[in-house]
Parts: C-alpha cells; structure tokens; sequence
C-alpha cells in the first residue's frame, strides 16, 4: 500500500476497523448535507462540470446533485451498496467497489471529462491511490471537485480527518491532490460554517493541459 507522505498508517486507521461493504449493506435513502448544502454542490457542479461531457461519480449514492437542467454523455456512478447506485436516475453506468481494499478504477485512462467526490473523501484510507487513479482517467486539463462538509460517520472517517478542523481538512485534500499528480488546486468556502446551514467546503484539482 502506497502510504501519504509524512503521515503513518494509523493516520488512516478507522475506529470502526470491519470491512466497510458490511457498513454499507443496507441502503440509506437519506441525504448527508442539507437543502442549502445540496443547492450550494449543484451550484458547484454547474460553474465547473463541462455539460454534455462524461462525468464520473465517486462514492455515490441514490443522488448526484448534478444540475437537472444539464445534460450529459454519460454518469458513471461509483458506490458500495447497488441499490442506491440503481435509484439514482442520473446515472447511466453503475459499479460496485470498495476502494479502500481494491483502489484502481475499472475505465480507460483519459475517458472521463469530469470527477466528483461529494462527502465521502472522508473515509478513503488510501486517498492518494484513489486520486491518482482518478487523475489517469480523467482527460488533460479536466477537473475533480471533492466536497466535504461537517458531516460524517466518525466511526469510519479515518483518524486524521477526525483530529483536524474544516480548514486543515480543506489543506489535507489539496496536498492528497498534489500528491496524486493534480497540476492545479484551488480551495473554495462555499458555505462558510456561520451555524445557520450545513458548512460546506470544496477542493477542485485540475489535470495537466495537454
């Protein structure tokens, strides 16, 4: 297992240590942020997913948060628990698997237009395989846009997330990205955390321009 550099194992230890398919078995037809969080992550989606593209949905469930009024070639929708992947109408392809155990992605090197990774970074205990990963299917110059909020099951958040604050969050997924090979970052507060609505952050990588 390729290891963050500067950080030790235990830094992506989970309390919760079981296998986590056994965590997501039963579907959870719920949301994880609130109404304005969702508004504020489709707002995102529509200032920087390219419409009409092919977009890549990681750790999904049965939404997305795209914009209704975009269309797009495709939305491959990734996830742990294939009822939730087959309620979610935005998605055209679907697949299954748990990235903690087996990180590379089952897609062509540069075949996806667009990644989008919605409050679930959080739980990755290998962040930059997995992001490496995305960056080698993601085509030159595209973006992934990881969005996180306050929000989360502790018990399976890995223990760096869990000591840090929204702000060292937000700089632990950009050097995760820089790490992963992202040529561009840039943080984003989209919600600011002022305790009227779920605070909600952003870090978008960009791949290198052809």
């Amino acid at each position: 297992m390729k290891q963050f550099s500067g950080f030790p194992p235990e830094a992506f230890a989970k309390s919760d240590s079981s296998p986590d398919p056994l965590f997501y078995w039963q579907p959870r037809f719920v949301t994880h942020i609130d109404d304005d969080a969702i508004a504020a992550v489709t707002t995102l989606y529509r200032d920087v997913v390219p419409a009409g593209g092919i977009v890549l949905d990681l750790m999904s469930s049965w939404v997305s948060h795209l914009p209704e009024d975009r269309t797009f070639a495709e939305v491959i929708g990734h996830g742990l628990n294939a009822a939730e992947l087959a309620a979610n109408p935005r998605l055209t392809h679907r697949f299954v698997q748990d990235l903690n155990a087996a990180p590379e992605l089952p897609l062509d090197s540069a075949s996806t237009d667009a990644a989008l990774m919605c409050v679930s970074i959080q739980y990755l205990q290998r962040p930059v395989e997995v992001l490496s990963e995305v960056a080698r299917v993601l085509r030159p110059g595209a973006p992934v846009v990881i969005s996180f909020s306050n929000r989360c099951f502790p018990t399976k958040a890995v223990a760096i997330w869990n000591a840090l604050d929204g702000v060292g969050r937000a700089h632990l997924v950009e050097c995760y990205l820089r790490e992963a090979g992202f040529a561009r970052t840039e943080m984003r507060a989209v919600i600011p955390d002022h305790g009227f609505s779920d605070p909600l952050t952003a870090v978008i990588g960009w791949t290198s321009a052809a």
